[in-house]
């Protein structure tokens, strides 16, 4: 199985995603292409850099031609930027240099933009506008253009869904901007609906988002898996004033997740990057086993010497070797994603339909067990099995279907036998054989049921009386092979 490991030592942005995909080996037309499908007038401009030492592919998202970040600088100090609409006796608007600004979520910017603590003589008031000399514009003018050309999460998933993009694609951007968007909106305490990204800086985290997933389904991966992530340290100046890092919006990305503060004194995840992660899903720890094919390394935006501001992304095969270097069953193992919750105040009628929707929706498996929960109430334990491409998708169904208010998840590896089908005539038709090999070596076989049920209705005979037919049959099969391959 082809799994991924991301080494977040450096922090991730998107960027810094979109850059270790390109070097990793996903076409640029592919990232490009899903760019392009957008129609926002974005395009990407890819280009090989230097990172302490370090050869990698910097990705940088242009907007009828010019440069993202440069739109959102020096006109808009924090890049990417989000508001929301203030809420009666909740939020003020903020007033400052002589105009008002509505209440802004955290910044999404990518990571290496700079903020008051490294622009030395550049600093500026968080809510200040730099603006060429003798330009005549009005803080009313910039106020109203901010506004009336906000994205909302509900319009920004209108354009991913809209978009002549795969639907593995839509899924995966829609999720990240939802996590995003929740984030932003449980900082400013409003309904998610409520917030919105400014113009060119959502250009860019759209960008960002849709071209990092179609990138991600391109690869094909079975497993992600992550190391913990570096945060970095030291304080961001953004809407809400002065923070320790990470970030509100990131921190709130980040949670349950491992994270450490590390070697720079600067921001080293962006609410973009954090997203995308959550969205992944991937299996935190260190490398797993696995034999390495392509390694890519995508660079951010800072050069900071003796350390390479990059994301690495390396690919290959699951697998292990033994203590004589022998490649072992391990490759035959799998990672699956286990969802469970327990539930002691839902419909029986309703737990039975959540375990049919995730199974419709590409669950591995889906199982209801009894137990005993808190005050002695008997519940429910319901657990799902899938792929972690998948789980996403199958924590919203949980979330949005039961009444349960968290999803326990986590990554477990499986050892599977080789599967493959066979069919034998009996007296009450064909009837097709699971078998289950380990090396080539038969180890499991049995008559799929639903043949049996068919056939036992057909024949109006015990179902068991067609099962002991067909796995004879079977047999028979097997030995009349064996005397072949002797006679010969």
């Amino acid at each position: 199985m082809r799994i991924a490991y991301l080494d977040c030592f450096a922090g991730i942005a998107g960027d810094m995603f979109l850059g270790a995909l390109i070097d990793a080996g996903v076409p640029v037309e592919v990232l490009q292409n899903a760019t392009e499908a957008l129609g926002l007038g974005a395009s990407l401009r890819i280009e090989r850099v230097d990172r302490s030492g370090i050869a990698c592919t910097k990705v940088h998202v242009l907007v009828d031609g010019h440069l993202a970040e440069a739109h959102t600088e020096p006109e808009h100090r924090h890049g990417t930027q989000a508001h929301a609409a203030p809420q009666p006796q909740q939020q003020q608007p903020l007033k400052s240099a002589g105009h008002t600004h509505q209440p802004k979520t955290q910044h999404l910017h990518k990571a290496g933009h700079a903020h008051s603590s490294d622009r030395g003589a550049a600093q500026t008031h968080p809510h200040e506008h730099a603006h060429a000399e003798g330009e005549q514009h009005s803080h009313a003018e910039d106020n109203a253009h901010s506004h009336a050309h906000g994205r909302s999460l509900s319009a920004i998933r209108r354009l991913i869904e809209a978009a002549p993009l795969a639907e593995p694609v839509k899924r995966t951007a829609i999720r990240a901007f939802e996590l995003l968007g929740h984030s932003e909106a449980k900082i400013h305490n409003v309904p998610v609906e409520q917030i919105h990204f400014h113009e060119v800086g959502a250009v860019d985290a759209i960008v960002d988002i849709v071209a990092a997933s179609a990138g991600i389904h391109h690869l094909n991966i079975g497993a992600w898996h992550s190391s913990a992530i570096n945060v970095g340290g030291g304080t961001v100046v953004c809407a809400h004033g002065t923070f320790p890092v990470p970030a509100p919006a990131t921190a709130d990305l980040l949670r349950g997740l491992p994270t450490y503060s590390a070697h720079v004194q600067k921001e080293l995840v962006t609410p973009t990057g954090a997203a995308l992660l959550r969205a992944l899903a991937p299996a935190f720890g260190p490398q797993p086993a696995m034999r390495v094919e392509r390694i890519g390394y995508g660079a951010g935006t800072r050069n900071t010497k003796d350390f390479p501001n990059v994301l690495r992304l390396s690919i290959g095969e699951a697998g292990e070797a033994d203590a004589t270097g022998v490649h072992s069953h391990a490759a035959d193992c799998e990672t699956v994603t286990v969802l469970e919750t327990a539930l002691d105040d839902l419909s029986p009628q309703v737990l039975a339909y959540v375990a049919e929707a995730a199974l419709a929706q590409g669950a591995l498996d889906a199982m209801l067990a009894p137990v005993i929960m808190k005050k002695g109430r008997p519940g429910t334990l319901l657990t799902v099995l899938c792929n972690p491409s998948d789980s996403p998708a199958m924590e919203r169904l949980i979330l949005a279907e039961t009444t349960t208010l968290g999803v326990r998840i986590r990554q477990e590896r499986r050892s599977c036998l080789e599967r493959s089908h066979a069919s034998v005539n009996t007296a009450y038709g064909e009837i097709r054989i699971k078998v289950g090999s380990l090396h080539g070596e038969t180890l499991n076989a049995a008559p799929e049921f639903e043949d049996c049920r068919a056939a036992a209705a057909k024949h109006r005979v015990a179902i068991k009386q067609v099962q002991q037919a067909a796995i004879a049959a079977y047999l028979q099969a097997g030995n009349a092979r064996q005397d072949g391959a002797r006679t010969r």
